[in-house]
């Protein structure tokens, strides 16, 4: 028994990849629990395993006063029949192990795959949640990360993200999502080489999952159009993508350093005939023909507010004639403008050869530390 004990200990290490220390250790653990429970209790018992042979032995230490010292004795304890219990300990602990080993392999497998994409079959759906198949395990799609309209049937073949892998007593749960940006980042990376070789980067994902979404995109390469790079021959691989997705809208744009062709090239398709960005606010002014306002703000608005998410700003869309009454009402509005940002506090004085004083003053003051003598005589 104690030899094919360990020849299933070795299997064990080969195929589970399962250290036998670990499994010897375990078993010597079972096999004092056993012992304490089946015989007369003996206090500090312990139980060895030859590590080659398997011989299972059990001895227990006990005090003992020689020559008017206490020294500590081992005597061996092993009882006759122990070999029935210890092979029914060593397959409970055997099996108990490679479960938890069977659990920390997949774990392992999954939390390394946190933010990735995987492929599964649909197993079971109600209105809390889906469970998706994934071969070795099952995953879970909450109703929170599930796309509207999107219908989940028994068998069908989805693509969903890896959200989150949660560590149990049982197997690691796996939470995925179809709603995730990251899900629409993945999906271009697997069918743009572009993207999936480095030469174009997704900058900014935006998304309202089950209905529109906007990706912006850049080139590492001059010689490589990224807008072009993903929408594929014929639109053939953004296509793709929209498919996987049950539909959803989709816009390429080019990414840009410039803030206000960035902001333009978000609006689209709607085209714009001028942005003014104020850097400090984050805002941007956007001006669009008149017949270009509904498809820049989109349906409910949700053109302009996919494009704020992209950007990052504060999108404000007017049409030109809005725009343009407006400017009539506020006569020199942007000269005033100009004029407030450089305007600057000069001294009141007048010089000996009639000209006025162009030295700044300090706030609050009306004349120049060379003419302040003028605002002690005014005073």
């Amino acid at each position: 028994m104690n030899l094919d004990l360990m020849d299933a200990i070795r299997q064990i290490e080969r195929e589970k990849k399962i250290d036998p220390e670990a499994i010897l250790d375990a078993l010597k653990v079972a096999l004092t629990s056993a012992y304490k429970k089946n015989y007369d209790a003996v206090p500090n018992v312990y139980v060895e395993i030859h590590p080659e042979t398997g011989e299972i032995k059990v001895f227990s230490r006990e005090e003992v006063e020689k020559d008017g010292k206490t020294e500590m004795v081992e005597k061996e304890i092993t009882p006759k029949d122990f070999g029935r219990i210890a092979a029914q300990a060593a397959k409970q602990v055997i099996l108990q192990r490679i479960r938890e080993a069977e659990r920390e392999m997949m774990y392992d497998e999954y939390i390394d795959r946190e933010g990735d994409i995987v492929t599964g079959i649909i197993q079971q759906s109600d209105q809390r949640y889906t469970l998706v198949n994934l071969g070795r395990v099952e995953a879970l799609l909450p109703h929170t990360e599930q796309a509207p309209g999107e219908r989940y049937e028994h068998g069908m073949r989805v693509k969903a993200y890896i959200v989150e892998v949660r560590r149990t007593t049982r197997e690691p749960q796996i939470i995925v999502s179809r709603t995730h940006p990251g899900l629409l980042k993945r999906l271009f990376e697997l069918e743009v080489p572009e993207i999936f070789d480095g030469y174009v980067e997704i900058k900014s994902v935006a998304r309202e999952p089950g209905y529109r979404s906007k990706v912006a995109v850049s080139s590492r390469d001059e010689s490589i159009d990224p807008v072009g790079a993903c929408v594929g021959p014929k639109g053939a691989r953004v296509r793709m993508v929209v498919a996987e997705l049950r539909g959803e809208k989709i816009d390429v744009v080019k990414w840009s350093e410039d803030p206000s062709i960035y902001v333009a090239n978000a609006l689209s398709p709607a085209k714009v005939k001028k942005v003014s960005v104020n850097e400090n606010m984050r805002v941007a002014k956007v001006v669009v023909p008149d017949d270009q306002l509904s498809l820049a703000i989109g349906k409910e608005g949700q053109n302009a507010r996919l494009a704020a998410k992209l950007t990052g700003w504060k999108i404000d869309i007017k049409s030109e004639t809005k725009f343009a009454e407006e400017t009539e009402t506020k006569p020199g509005v942007e000269a005033e403008e100009k004029i407030t940002s450089v305007k600057k506090d000069l001294c009141q004085a007048v010089t000996k050869s009639g000209e006025p004083c162009n030295n700044k003053v300090r706030p609050g003051s009306k004349f120049c530390g060379v003419h302040k003598g003028l605002e002690r005589a005014d005073d």
